[in-house]
């Protein structure tokens, strides 16, 4: 049975379809039903072409463990000839050893992305490792002992710069996963270890508080022999500039002070420290040119850190021309108070949503009501401070820590019929790709890969794996397994997703436009979005049916007339109603033929201030707007600076409207007034100035 049959993805028709004021559509069955053997290709418009110009919304990503992806020169499989520190862990049999995926591997496969629509490749870090570490083995990266030089298990300095120009040959980004909260686990302390380096009796140590070392109950950190010069720059060798308070157990002071997992904690605190990973990072962009930086394990950092990190980073990035060079984060919380702390108060540009993934999770992998999708979009307002807003989130369903969405929807729906997985997998990422944000394919998922589970369960080999258990796992819409190369053009998942990007490159508006929710009720599991660019002011009406039954939506028309653009549907239009008839498991999408209609500016209040969580929340209300089927205004918030002078801190583009400003901004601004314009995407505006000296704060824990 064909994927169009089963889900009804489609790739954009040519012709329209014309809907009349009551009348009833659906999508054209011989396009609906096509069989898909064949190979396809994708259209890409000019700035696909152009890496160096192009906007990071406009991206596809990739993220992908070059150990595990493909291995083109069996040469460097043991690593390091040089370096003893960073040889030998070449066990293709272990789920944890290296497999011997490098950097010619990515090249060589490069076309085969390129046909996938991807246009950024995210690698997890490739700097040199301490190779074999508490008998695991550095497969991931994330052991380094060298922040100037290539891990040589993955190949040369050279074989990178390679790798990087022949992607970019091809319009394809390549983004560096960095780490700056850590190096490889070198420093030993008296107390706990042995000269040699091995541990005197449990194999922990104990997470000592601030308090205790202010009393004087410290561990004494010394560097076993020969260990003294492992790690570059020669400064990182040095154990003053780290914490040195034991293991980490995640809460209170020990997230950010202690030992992560054992591997050794940078005081992120310390101006040395601080001025030490900008240079490190610096010189990565003058010799490399990545696009970007993936950085890892960012709510282990001090955010003193970050304030500091983003801006140089960003700028010398722009100094060495790569004028869209982008960073986001990776903060381990669903939390979106959490989350946009570190795009606000740490002025990183992006993170990594994790409350996208739990949302998508809770409905499409354990069959939940939409009401969580509803709240996300809704707290998107948290993002939107005066440089950055929410569509520069990472959207993701899965990946090398938690686990595969393949596994999710094994682990979360119980015994389930294949066809149903499949599409499951095709429908949250059709979520992923049209709501807004970027797009994250966690390697293999386009092949149907399920894994075990989270970690080491996660990171199966594309090309042929000796790993048992790997090799008995099901993999979703093929009969192939893990013991074969599975770079196959014609998956159902591979083939759905180029369908998903070539709709995201022929629509700005699925790439950049506003996220407005359009229909939830928390007692169905279908529901709509829509995303209308600013300048084109179309309506995309995007439906989802995540229910094994069919589904109805009505729903007030912002045009009177729809066109079908892909998806497995009927539609029917009346009285300035649209009703949307979703079939089991499937979604569509609408263009609307006209613009929004554009009403006079409504008059607006301010409804009052509220402090949440280190927040405080400005609140403004515009009755009229609950009678519109999109209101499509902007909502500018400004404080006066210490030069009487106001300055935006604040946007909101979606109703409900509101300003959430951090803490540490109210503070700075210690505002006794607030400028709230309320524009429209025509150019109109209106401004009023609202007094907050008299306002009642209320408090929300």
């Amino acid at each position: 049975m064909t994927i169009k049959h089963l889900l009804g993805t489609v790739a954009v028709a040519s012709a329209a379809l014309l809907v009349s004021a009551c009348s009833e559509q659906k999508a054209p069955e011989s396009l609906a039903q096509a069989p898909q053997q064949e190979v396809k290709s994708l259209s890409f418009p000019d700035i696909y072409n152009d890496y160096l110009n192009r906007d990071v919304r406009d991206d596809i990503f990739y993220f992908v463990m070059p150990d595990r992806f493909y291995n083109a020169n069996p040469n460097n499989d043991n690593g390091s000839t040089v370096h003893e520190i960073s040889q030998g862990g070449y066990v293709i049999d272990s789920k944890w050893g290296f497999h011997g995926g490098d950097m010619q591997g990515i090249e060589e496969k490069l076309d085969y992305l390129k046909g996938l629509g991807v246009s950024a490749i995210w690698m997890t870090p490739i700097l040199r490792n301490d190779a074999v570490q508490w008998g695991g083995y550095a497969h991931h990266g994330y052991w380094i002992v060298d922040f100037t030089e290539i891990d040589p298990h993955f190949g040369s300095n050279d074989d990178l710069k390679n790798l990087i120009e022949a992607a970019h040959d091809k319009g394809i980004k390549i983004f560096f996963d960095i780490i700056t909260n850590h190096t490889a686990d070198i420093i030993r302390y008296e107390e706990c270890h042995k000269p040699d380096g091995s541990f005197r009796d449990e194999e922990t140590c104990p997470y000592k508080t601030l308090e205790q070392l202010a009393n004087g109950d410290k561990y004494t950190p010394f560097l076993p022999a020969g260990t003294e010069n492992v790690k570059v720059p020669k400064w990182l060798n040095d154990p003053k500039y780290y914490n040195n308070q034991g293991d980490s157990f995640w809460q209170g002071e020990s997230a950010i002070n202690g030992d992560f997992v054992g591997l050794d904690d940078l005081n992120t605190r310390h101006p040395d420290v601080i001025a030490g990973m900008i240079d490190i990072y610096k010189n990565i962009i003058t010799e490399f040119k990545p696009d970007g930086f993936r950085v890892d394990t960012v709510k282990h950092v001090d955010m003193i850190f970050w304030s500091q990190f983003s801006p140089a980073i960003m700028n010398h990035a722009k100094e060495m021309g790569i004028p869209n060079f982008h960073i986001f984060g990776e903060v381990y919380s669903a939390d979106p108070i959490e989350l946009s702390s570190y795009t606000t108060e740490g002025k990183m540009p992006s993170v990594l949503d994790f409350g996208f993934q739990q949302a998508a999770a809770d409905v499409f992998y354990r069959d939940n009501s939409p009401v969580s999708i509803a709240q996300l979009f809704e707290n998107d307002d948290y993002y939107n401070d005066h440089d950055s807003q929410a569509d520069l989130l990472m959207n993701f369903l899965g990946n090398h820590d938690m686990g595969r969405a393949g596994f999710f929807i094994e682990d979360g729906m119980g015994d389930i019929s294949e066809q149903e997985k499949l599409q499951r997998s095709i429908l949250s990422h059709a979520f992923m790709y049209l709501s807004r944000g970027i797009p994250v394919i966690y390697y293999g998922d386009e092949q149907g890969f399920t894994g075990d589970g989270g970690d080491v369960g996660a990171r199966e080999n594309m090309f042929s794996s000796q790993v048992e258990e790997y090799n008995d796992n099901n993999l979703l819409g093929t009969n192939a397994t893990t013991a074969d190369n599975n770079f196959d053009p014609i998956h159902p998942i591979y083939q759905a997703l180029q369908e998903f990007a070539q709709l995201r490159m022929d629509h700005v508006a699925l790439r950049r436009g506003v996220n407005i929710n359009r229909y939830f009720d928390e007692r169905r599991k279908a529901f709509a979005i829509a995303r209308v660019d600013t300048q084109e002011q179309i309506e995309h009406l995007v439906a989802f049916n995540a229910d094994t039954e069919q589904q109805k939506l009505t729903l007030n028309a912002s045009s009177a007339g729809y066109k079908w653009l892909a998806g497995n549907n009927e539609f029917r239009l009346d009285k300035g109603k649209i009703e949307i008839t979703l079939p089991p498991l499937s979604y569509t999408l609408l263009k609307a033929e006209t613009p929004v209609q554009q009403i006079a500016l409504l008059e607006f209040d301010f409804g009052g201030v509220e402090e949440q969580a280190g927040r405080v929340r400005l609140d403004y209300l515009v009755p009229q707007a609950k009678d519109l089927a999109m209101p499509l205004f902007n909502f500018t918030t400004e404080f006066k600076n210490a030069e009487g002078q106001f300055e935006v801190v604040a946007q909101d583009n979606t109703a409900p409207y509101s300003a959430i400003i951090t803490q540490s901004v109210f503070e700075e601004y210690n505002p006794t007034e607030v400028r709230v314009t309320m524009a429209d995407w025509q150019g109109n505006k209106k401004s009023q100035t609202f007094s907050l000296a008299d306002q009642t704060v209320q408090t929300n824990q």
